[in-house]
Parts: C-alpha cells; sequence; structure tokens
C-alpha cells in the first residue's frame, strides 16, 4: 500500500530537483565553491553562503543512518502502519529524512544499502504532483 503524502509544491529554488524526479533521477545541487552537496535543494550554499550552485544527477544510493518503525498513529497514515521512516545518508554526503517503502519493515537495519524510487503523490487539491523522493532496500 502507498504511504499517504501531500506532495511539495516546487519553487524557482528547486524546480531541477523536480524536473529531474518526473524522470525517475535524483538531482541535486552542489556548492562551486566549497562543493558542498545541498539537502533540501536551494540555490544558496548553506556551508558558505555561496550562490555558486550548480546542479548534477546523484547516483542516488545510500545507506540507511538511522530508522523506526511506525506501528501506531492517528489519521490517513494509521491505515499502512507499519512503515519505516529513516535517515537515509546518501553517497554524496547529504542525510535525508524519507520513507523506505517495498519491504517487510522488522527486516530494515540501520547501514542497510537503499536506492532512490520517486512515488507519485497529491497536491492540495487532489491532483497528481510532483513525484517524492523514498528508497527501498537495495538486494546484494
Amino acid at each position: 500500500m502507498k504511504l499517504p503524502a501531500k506532495a511539495p509544491e516546487p519553487n524557482s529554488e528547486n524546480t531541477p530537483f523536480f524536473d529531474g524526479a518526473r524522470q525517475g533521477r535524483l538531482v541535486l545541487p552542489r556548492c562551486g565553491d566549497c562543493g558542498f552537496v545541498i539537502w533540501f535543494p536551494r540555490q544558496i550554499c548553506p556551508e558558505c553562503s555561496s550562490q555558486n550552485v550548480s546542479w548534477f544527477e546523484a547516483s542516488g544510493k545510500g545507506s540507511i543512518y538511522s530508522c523506526t518503525v511506525t506501528r501506531r498513529i492517528p489519521g490517513g497514515w494509521g491505515k499502512v502502519t507499519p512503515f519505516v521512516l529513516a535517515y537515509v545518508e546518501l553517497e554524496e554526503g547529504p542525510r535525508v529524512m524519507t520513507n523506505i517503502v517495498d519491504c517487510d519493515p522488522e527486516h530494515v537495519s540501520i547501514g542497510d544499502r537503499v536506492e532512490a524510487v520517486f512515488e507519485e503523490a497529491t497536491n492540495r487539491d487532489g491532483e497528481s504532483g510532483p513525484p517524492l523522493l523514498r528508497f527501498r532496500v537495495r538486494e546484494g
């Protein structure tokens, strides 16, 4: 069952990220001055305040840095429990708060290798919106 979520609203700061997401690609900004890979995507580096930011296609691979299994929660999310909420550390450096999907939550562990997937979400009007970044455990 798909996890419920409202789609984020793209803006001029993160349009390249959402353009990539629609194509199933993880596109992130990197600072041209200090090399910092930026999450959540924006046009200014949070490390050095530079606006010399360019976009690149990331590998979409990482590992679970921290995770928890949610078994009880009110509202629409309660219908899809249990589910995994995790921080994923990307190979490129940033840590992303996300969900681990397409898995048995009881078998997800810190250190598991994961890969990016994009799932459909809806906007505030209930229409399809930009895809959401989630991760699934990699085989092997």
